[in-house]
């Protein structure tokens, strides 16, 4: 994967911020894109009418417009470049049933993707826990699947709402600017001190992907898939609501599929030029052979100041 190296970029900004769990070889042009100037990214998925997806674009097909205003991209990302990716897992008491299929499924999720993805997981029921321990991560299946093992004991409330705050604040840490958070839960939360509002200013301030798994049983009173569903979608990701705990396997496959096809574009707003709050995000894709396709990406991002 060819490096794209910028001004401002402070690469070293991450040496010796988090210990590798299983790290990977070192490998020559990982694309590695961190600036001190404010940075938007944004993850596009790209498919065709019958929702096959649409690979081999150049940044010439992308036209991206900040409220009316046409950007520059700082940087342009093919499919399939390496991802940092945390699994936020409900190991409250409703998930027992589910424990060994989304631990399984999990592992093979890892198998299914780019090999110099990184992956964390957290664990969370009344309190969030890292599986791997301190700010740990692995590309290996094995050590993913031990970790959870351990860490999932199904017992307690749901903190939610920390769980995908502290999966976006773990993820930052990461080597890789494409960034996912995939999140097991019935989409309820009782133990939280984070509230929904909290969240979602988050999510909206943040360059994560969320793809939403709720696993609920429907005589579940504090089961709100709706949430989680709320959630996925701010951040331009998807959500998956499988009739069946068995079904939770090709979820995660479909998941490890999109996140290898999407492209990554970002840019710096004019801070001095765009005002302070939430800014619509448009996306547009056109060939000249003039081919329509269907886009998905965030709807926008939340800029919390004006000014250098």
């Amino acid at each position: 994967m060819t490096r794209f190296v910028f001004a401002g970029v402070t690469a070293l900004l991450l040496a010796g911020a988090v210990t590798r769990a299983q790290a990977p070889a070192p490998v020559a042009q990982a694309p590695i894109f961190k600036s001190e100037s404010e940075l938007v990214v944004v993850h596009v998925l790209v498919t065709d009418r019958s929702g096959g997806y649409v690979s081999g674009l150049s940044e010439k097909a992308f036209a991206l417009y900040d409220e009316t205003r046409p950007q520059i991209p700082k940087f342009f990302l093919n499919e399939d470049a390496p991802v940092t990716v945390g699994l936020v897992i409900d190991s409250s008491g409703s998930m027992a049933q589910a424990r060994d299929r989304v631990i399984a499924a999990s592992t093979e999720f890892v198998k299914a993707s780019n090999p110099e993805d990184e992956v964390f997981a957290l664990a969370f029921n009344d309190d969030v826990h890292p599986a791997l321990g301190g700010n740990s991560f692995t590309s290996d299946p094995a050590v993913l699947g031990s970790a959870l093992a351990r860490a999932f004991q199904p017992i307690g409330r749901t903190a939610l709402y920390d769980a995908v705050v502290e999966g976006l604040e773990y993820g930052s840490h990461g080597m890789h600017d494409r960034r996912v958070l995939i999140v097991v839960s019935d989409g309820g939360d009782n133990a939280s001190d984070a509230g929904l509002k909290d969240v979602v200013t988050k999510v909206q301030e943040s360059n994560t992907v969320i793809y939403g798994i709720a696993i609920a049983d429907r005589n579940d009173p504090d089961a709100n898939p709706k949430k989680l569903k709320e959630l996925a979608e701010i951040s331009g990701g998807g959500f998956f609501a499988p009739e069946d705990v068995n079904e939770v396997r090709e979820v995660f496959q479909k998941i490890a599929r999109d996140v290898r096809h999407m492209y990554t574009i970002g840019f710096e707003p004019m801070n001095s030029a765009y005002h302070s709050g939430f800014h619509k995000l448009r996306v547009e894709v056109k060939t000249p052979d003039g081919r329509k396709f269907s886009v998905k990406s965030r709807a926008g991002y939340l800029k919390t100041h004006v000014g250098p």
